[in-house]
């Protein structure tokens, strides 16, 4: 998915734009970068990410930083921040962006005949296409609201100028953007939990397609708020750090309500409840709290040296990773019937080898209890998954093994109360080799989550959306 963070400052900002980005490293993807500018000079640094932590990589060339505005990033695949240079000025930029008609507006930019660098191999860099689009404009807020039209998909930035930082939230707010402020500095971050330990307060919430210009001594609003709001659900329910908030609404606290829910509606009877670490363990809390069942870990993380297992590239090493980072417990696991609880189920393929480790570890029973609906469609609007293909996910496969294709009735499969649905679970279950499997309503995430079913992109689990 990635994030970013920015800071405005009247001291040099190096070392705050070098931990909040930091901060934003558990969304676990490519790239990192950070950019300052300082008396008119723009300084840049880009690493790759894979196999080395955002600090390791930037530690040294911090020494070679300086200045009072910065942002910086962690990214999907594209290199950035990109500095440019244009009628606008010179000025950095990060996005946190999925461009669905990303080749039609590259082939219209080449029939203008412009150019893209190829920072991203062979594929167009979404900021680069971001600030061609801006740069097309006669300032940057007109250039912002020419990427709110154009862009198919979602797209959040920064804007990185000599006097300060222009933030943008995506038109439909599908992505986060809060400002902190301390003394004599103001910041920009998709996570709220970044603020804290560098002494910022969350002050705002931008709201879908606001737009405000930062400085050192405040900020001030270039664009309003848009009416429509579809902010992503998983952000609660996965991205998000555990410390967060997003529209006021603490991530931590929605996975206690996620597990609660999954509790009330549950009446099997075990011996404790797990949750696949990270993400899975505050849903395994809130199922726990309430049902009143002892919480335990009979897998546990090995975090030294192994990164997250969605940041290689190569699925078999992504498993790989997921196999190797996770030990099991067998003084917790043999004879008991164990509630596992995780935000969600993609694929299945690691979750699969998990629990068949449980059950080769004496384990009776295996209760799979997951935090959200079935993913029946494919995100549109950001990068969740690497899924090429809707076959890739759990749900599809199942709908092909019923039906013969995996395209036909995709709305019954998603109706949590028809008969399609119940067996597609069933056919995830056989699969996972699981005792029991059931779902989260999408009814009782929205009510977890705590804002209007309309604020909120459920697309993933029922196929709406707004465009």
């Amino acid at each position: 998915m990635g994030g970013f963070f920015g800071v405005a400052s009247h001291e040099d900002c190096v070392q705050d734009l070098f931990y909040g980005t930091d901060y934003h490293s558990h969304l676990g993807t490519m790239r990192g970068g950070m950019a300052v500018t300082h008396k008119g000079v723009f300084n840049r640094s880009i690493h790759n990410l894979e196999n080395a932590y955002f600090r390791t990589k930037f530690e040294p060339d911090l020494h070679e930083f300086q200045g009072n505005i910065g942002i910086g990033v962690i990214s999907d695949n594209e290199a950035q921040p990109m500095i440019l240079n244009s009628h606008l000025g010179r000025f950095g930029i990060v996005t946190v962006a999925k461009i669905n008609n990303i080749q039609p507006l590259a082939q219209e930019a080449f029939g203008q005949r412009r150019y893209f660098t190829e920072t991203s191999g062979d594929a167009v860099n979404p900021s680069e296409l971001v600030a061609m689009i801006i740069c097309g404009r006669e300032s940057f807020e007109e250039g912002i609201d020419q990427v709110h039209e154009t862009i198919q998909g979602s797209c959040s930035l920064l804007i990185l100028t000599e006097d300060g930082i222009y933030a943008a939230r995506d038109k439909l707010g599908r992505t986060p953007i809060a400002i902190g402020k301390r003394e004599g500095a103001y910041a920009v971050s998709s996570e709220t939990s970044a603020f804290h330990n560098l002494g910022y307060q969350t002050d705002y919430y931008l709201g879908p397609g606001e737009v405000v210009f930062v400085t050192p001594d405040g900020y001030e609003q270039v664009r309003a708020p848009r009416d429509k709001m579809q902010v992503c659900s998983f952000l609660w329910v996965y991205y998000g750090y555990p410390s967060s908030c997003y529209e006021g609404i603490n991530v931590e606290y929605v996975r206690y309500q996620c597990g609660k829910a999954l509790a009330q509606n549950d009446t099997v009877e075990a011996d404790l409840v797990a949750g696949i670490p990270d993400s899975g363990i505050g849903h395994a809390i809130g199922y726990a709290n309430e049902k009143h069942i002892p919480y335990m870990r009979p897998y546990v993380k090995y975090t030294p040296t192994w990164p997250r297992s969605f940041m290689p590239q190569n699925q078999a090493v992504r498993d790989l990773v997921a196999r190797m980072k996770l030990i099991p417990n067998r003084s917790l696991i043999e004879g008991r019937r164990i509630i596992f609880c995780d935000d969600s189920i993609v694929r299945g393929t690691q979750l699969k080898d998990n629990i068949q480790v449980l059950f080769q570890f004496g384990a009776r029973e295996v209760h799979m209890r997951v935090a959200c609906p079935p993913l029946v469609f494919p995100c549109e609007f950001l990068n969740f998954s690497r899924s090429r293909s809707s076959l890739d996910l759990a749900s599809r496969t199942a709908i092909q093994q019923l039906e013969g294709c995996e395209e036909k009735d995709l709305m019954e499969y998603a109706c949590s109360d028809s008969r399609k649905h119940h067996d597609m679970v069933a056919c995830i279950r056989r699969r996972l080799k699981l005792t029991t499997l059931q779902y989260q309503r999408l009814d009782d995430l929205v009510a977890a989550i705590g804002l209007p079913k309309e604020k909120l992109c459920t697309h993933c689990w029922d196929g709406s959306s707004y465009c």
